[in-house]
């Protein structure tokens, strides 16, 4: 099938293929994210060992960046969400039933890979779907979906919770893959006809293509290292502060249902100004953000405060809804796309694990409230990488 022309393109032509099995699978994470660290301590493990579990989630994820970008490139965006959202309810049921910590690691490592194929598929449908002058807002709409999944998210495992306690979470993260993946046949296959001609002539190797633009991924591809470290640090950091401070499951997943409510807000917004002013307007919100909250959540001593620090990560993250996406389909190469994509997935995944493991090594040896500090002070320290190399794509961007 052939992508739309320019002039006739109207986002809500896709909206049901491009985003509803984006909203659907985001809504099982959405429940899960909250509550993955509080399901290690239930099961035994200690601060540190529950951060770490909840990098288990972004290692399975780095594991599977490269093998993910060759694998869309080969059977197509369609057939991948097909498989994978079989094999991530597979894991999610299985991380309701097991009763220790390295079962339910092996299960969250084993869904943070379906989700990275996940991500590059969805990625790379929309690359072909949408008109470059309309990319930002377009990918912006896909991070939101799943902005919207953490806010409905957490709302249903909230009520899960109240009655049938931290396991029933899971199995609405497992039925939800299920439901995408259904979803998922309705989609065109844009990339057929590339994947065919590609089949007859050889497909590039992942390692070429890395070599090709290495470039890109040692200068850009770190900007978006530190992206993803800033962001991850919302599902290890403030869930085990709120434990730590005597905030209940419950009321932790209602925190961030309302911030997230507030993330997405801003979505729009933020895709419309990379659109119109370039990347870095958002990209440096999303990382600034994260490093005042981080400096600023020792101080948060009860409900409101913690509250108050969420909003303040979900107005720069809102803003930066899709910038990972966007940045990586404004550098990607026509002829090994998938590939590059999964090479650029990768960097955001080592981003995405790096700030767990961070919090976890430091609250290994020291409070919870230096961990804190520590990681807000190196995501200061990131902003101006993100700023400075942003800013260069969008100078680039506006050459002829």
């Amino acid at each position: 099938m052939t992508p739309p022309a320019d002039t006739e393109f109207r986002l809500r032509d896709i909206w049901w293929v491009a985003y509803g099995p984006s909203v659907v699978s985001s809504v099982g994470h959405g429940a899960v994210m909250p509550v993955l660290a509080l399901r290690a301590r239930d099961l035994g493990a200690d601060v540190a060992t529950a951060a770490a579990v909840v990098a288990v989630l972004s290692l399975g994820m780095l594991a599977a960046s490269l093998p993910a970008g060759a694998l869309v490139a080969r059977i197509g965006e369609r057939t991948a969400l097909l498989a994978v959202g079989a094999v991530d309810a597979v894991a999610m049921s299985f991380a309701a039933l097991t009763d220790s910590v390295l079962g339910l690691s092996a299960a969250v490592f084993l869904s943070g890979m379906s989700w990275t194929v996940f991500l590059i598929a969805r990625q790379g449908f929309l690359i072909d779907a949408v008109p470059e002058h309309y990319r930002a807002r377009a990918m912006s709409m896909l991070g939101g979906t799943y902005r919207i999944g953490v806010l409905v998210g957490p709302l249903l495992g909230a009520g899960l919770l109240t009655v049938f306690g931290l396991p029933s979470v899971f199995w609405l993260a497992g039925a939800m893959s299920v439901v995408s993946a259904v979803m998922a046949r309705m989609m065109p296959d844009f990339g057929k006809e590339s994947r065919d001609e590609a089949r007859a002539t050889g497909h590039l190797s992942v390692w070429a293509v890395i070599r090709e633009h290495r470039r890109t991924l040692a200068t850009l591809g770190v900007a978006v290292v530190i992206l993803g470290a800033s962001r991850s640090l919302r599902a290890s950091l403030l869930p085990l502060w709120a434990e730590n401070i005597g905030i209940s499951a419950s009321t932790t997943s209602l925190i961030f249902a309302v911030a997230a409510a507030v993330d997405v807000a801003f979505m729009w917004p933020g895709g419309w100004l990379m659109d119109t002013r370039g990347r870095a307007v958002v990209a440096v919100p999303v990382v600034l953000s994260m490093a005042v909250a981080c400096l600023l959540l020792p101080l948060a001593t009860t409900a409101v405060g913690v509250t108050l620090v969420m909003l303040l990560i979900a107005v720069g993250n809102g803003l930066g809804s899709g910038i990972v996406m966007t940045t990586g389909a404004d550098v990607a190469p026509a002829v090994g796309r998938a590939q590059f994509l999964g090479a650029w997935r990768l960097c955001g995944d080592i981003g995405n694990s790096g700030g767990p493991l961070m919090v976890s090594a430091v609250a290994a040896v020291a409070p919870l409230a230096t961990a804190s500090l520590v990681v807000g002070g190196l995501a200061l320290l990131g902003t101006g990488w993100v700023g400075y190399w942003t800013r260069r794509l969008g100078l680039s961007r506006r050459s002829p």
